[in-house]
């Protein structure tokens, strides 16, 4: 498996288009705590991004020696707003930036029924280009359980067409993240997404579900053991046979620096007896 860093760990949790921290700092944290990849976002560069953004990012990462593990093209898709699925009504300036970051995988937003025609098509164009989409395990989405990922995934049916495995999300909506969960997701395994939060009735984020209503909670480090189970999400990893990116895709500005949150990130996930990274 290879650590990717997002380039979240620098944007406000309620405010994506908004990054906390120049561009080449977090390349800067990425590198120097052992980081292979930026998970690229809007908010560093996104489709709407000059030709000069894209290409002055893109020179960053080449002097830091930074691959991109996926790019996330606009602020739409990870607030997963009802204009989210617009990117795949509309892909090809979403192709031309993940090309221009010499990345073949690109996050997408599902929300209605009408988008898996959509993502089908979105889905053949990108493999003309030799290009690869993705959903997160996200709530109030298409990608919200299991066994309606599985669906989606299925009547999709594309090669190039997969999933991000996020178990915070999972957990939130009640699921199982465990080892039958990646049996299942495991020919469509594209991404994995580690971020942890605190079931809290009083906390101070909140966040709609379909399946529990609102729900409340608080952000925590990943090594806080009240949240995910690590141990167990990187076993199933290593037991599925899983050897791409694992991405920090963590909003922890309310209760650390990006730096700090990037250090003891890398060094939680390397302490992993499982985690070869």
């Amino acid at each position: 498996m290879k650590l990717s860093l997002s380039s979240r760990i620098a944007e406000s949790f309620y405010d994506k288009t908004i990054a906390t921290l120049p561009f080449e700092d977090v390349a800067q944290l990425a590198k120097e705590n052992g980081y292979r990849a930026i998970c690229m976002r809007a908010s560093v560069a996104g489709i709407q991004s000059s030709i000069d953004r894209v290409k002055s990012v893109r020179q960053t990462l080449d002097q830091q020696g930074l691959r991109v593990s996926m790019v996330t093209g606009d602020f739409a898709i990870p607030e997963n707003l009802e204009p989210g699925p617009g990117v795949l009504r509309n892909i090809t300036p979403y192709l031309n930036l993940a090309e221009a970051f010499a990345c073949d995988l690109l996050r997408v937003c599902m929300k209605r029924e009408e988008d898996i025609a959509w993502a089908q098509r979105a889905s053949d164009e990108a493999a003309e280009r030799g290009m690869r989409l993705a959903h997160q395990c996200h709530v109030a989405s298409l990608f919200e359980t299991i066994e309606g990922s599985l669906d989606v995934l299925e009547r999709v049916n594309r090669p190039n067409f997969g999933v991000i495995y996020e178990p915070a999300n999972l957990k939130m909506c009640g699921e199982s993240y465990g080892i039958e969960t990646l049996k299942a997701f495991r020919p469509y395994l594209f991404n994995v997404y580690l971020q942890n939060y605190l079931d809290n009735p009083d906390g101070k984020a909140h966040i709609e579900t379909w399946v529990r209503g609102m729900f409340y909670f608080d952000h925590i480090p990943l090594h806080d053991p009240r949240g995910v189970d690590w141990r167990e999400v990187f076993g199933a990893l290593e037991a599925v046979g899983y050897d791409g990116y694992v991405t920090v895709h963590q909003a922890l500005a309310e209760i650390m620096a990006p730096a700090e949150a990037a250090q003891v990130s890398a060094d939680f996930l390397r302490s992993l007896r499982e985690a070869d990274l």
